[in-house]
């Protein structure tokens, strides 16, 4: 995504304003789960795994994680129905949900940039996009052939 420039006033930095979007994916059925918080931290990755294992609580639920401080943090609270399994560092293109991430991305290379500076725009048009992902989309972007393997192993 190009990065643009903003003008301030001489010594004064720009103020910015972020959110996160957290997503699981289930690669065979497409099926998502996606929480927004808004920071990427330990705390609130805690509330992702928590709230996803809630959702999904009659099940063992693996994700594949990169190596991000968030994801690592001993602080980060993990729920017993959950088990986390970090890629090798420096490989995201081992990950599902990055190829998830490159295709909403690519819809919002479309957006408006007079309207990316509106925090609230923005949301409203992710939110659009990921409700639009039908499933066997999200299925055909990330079912790696290492996971069918493996799905196909148990």
């Amino acid at each position: 995504m190009p990065r643009y420039r903003r003008l301030t006033a001489r010594g004064v930095a720009p103020r910015y304003r972020f959110y996160w979007l957290y997503a699981a994916v289930e690669p065979r059925s497409g099926e998502t789960f996606y929480l927004e918080m808004p920071s990427l931290d330990a705390e609130c990755f805690s509330v992702f795994l928590r709230e996803f294992g809630r959702c999904y609580g009659e099940s063992l639920n693996v994700l594949v994680l990169d190596n991000a401080a968030a994801h690592r943090a001993r602080s980060v609270e993990v729920p017993e129905n959950v088990v986390l399994l970090f890629l090798p560092a420096y490989s995201p293109e081992l990950s599902p949900v990055e190829r998830l991430w490159r295709a909403v991305r690519a819809r919002l290379d479309v957006f408006d940039a007079r309207v990316r500076s509106q925090l609230e725009a923005l949301r409203a048009h992710v939110a659009e996009i990921v409700r639009g992902l039908r499933a066997v989309e999200v299925a055909r972007l990330t079912r790696y052939d290492y996971i069918k393997v493996a799905l196909n192993a148990l």
